[in-house]
């Protein structure tokens, strides 16, 4: 086999630039002792030829592309039965691993977020994460309080993981070119083993405070009820976007003390 062709409903755009995917893996800090590794969507392997030359590191690959599976074993003999054919997103990942390991790869735009949905799920077994994505939500997910761009999305991760922008690429290095540039972020777990708060809740009150962009908080969390001396707290004047994690997690326990 040759070469594998992209698929559209993958979302694929496979990387050709030899450089910025050795810069990607070189991102790689793998502490704590993580030796584990598994990229998602490796495609034809750019990114995968570069994991295997840190003989330090456990590679595993996971692609929903069957194309994709049969170049891979065919080009990565040494990989051996650490290639997975199946869907990340639903990989029973305690199975695969039962220890920590870190993740990696060049992740299709149209599952991109659903991927940092199913990392926040297994934190405590994922310590660091280094994807390349669409931009707009790589900035997004990096992005402080404040920022046009910082969302519910934001405020989950930053809770459990401190979060970079490393850098910026150009369509001009994937076949096929997407419409909008990408973005390289890297992820490291925080030391927050558990939220003061009700973990359930904290997640709730997030998403119910970016609802409505524009509205206040007081306008957001109607649907507790608050007492009115509650609701005249200065905090409920002002936009989700302007709240830091901390300030969201002690709105979650002020909610929990009055609802």
């Amino acid at each position: 086999m040759s070469k594998v062709s992209p698929k559209k409903h993958l979302g694929q755009h496979f990387l050709v630039d030899q450089n910025i995917a050795m810069k990607i893996v070189d991102q790689l800090t793998l502490h704590r002792g993580v030796t584990d590794v598994l990229e998602i969507g490796p495609g034809m392997g750019v990114l995968t030829q570069y994991l295997l030359q840190h003989p330090e590191y456990q590679t595993t690959v996971v692609d929903i592309d069957r194309e994709s599976i049969a170049y891979l074993k065919e080009h990565f003999p040494q990989l051996q039965d650490r290639i997975i054919s199946a869907d990340f997103l639903r990989t029973d990942l305690g199975q695969l691993f039962p220890d920590k390991f870190a993740i990696i790869g060049n992740f299709p735009y149209n599952i991109s977020t659903q991927i940092f949905f199913k990392v926040l799920e297994h934190r405590d077994r994922v310590p660091e994460v280094v994807g390349m994505l669409q931009k707009e939500v790589a900035e997004r997910l990096a992005a402080p309080p404040g920022s046009k761009t910082y969302g519910i999305l934001s405020v989950l991760l930053q809770a459990f993981y401190t979060i970079e922008y490393l850098f910026t690429v150009g369509p001009e290095v994937f076949h096929p070119k997407p419409k909008v540039n990408s973005g390289v972020i890297r992820l490291l777990r925080n030391e927050v083993v558990a939220l003061p708060c009700s973990e359930k809740k904290f997640f709730e009150v997030v998403k119910l405070s970016f609802g409505t962009r524009r509205k206040t908080l007081r306008n957001c969390l109607r649907p507790y009820n608050l007492p009115p001396e509650v609701q005249a707290l200065p905090v409920f004047d002002q936009r989700a976007e302007q709240l830091s994690v901390e300030q969201f997690i002690q709105l979650t326990q002020l909610i929990e003390q009055n609802s």
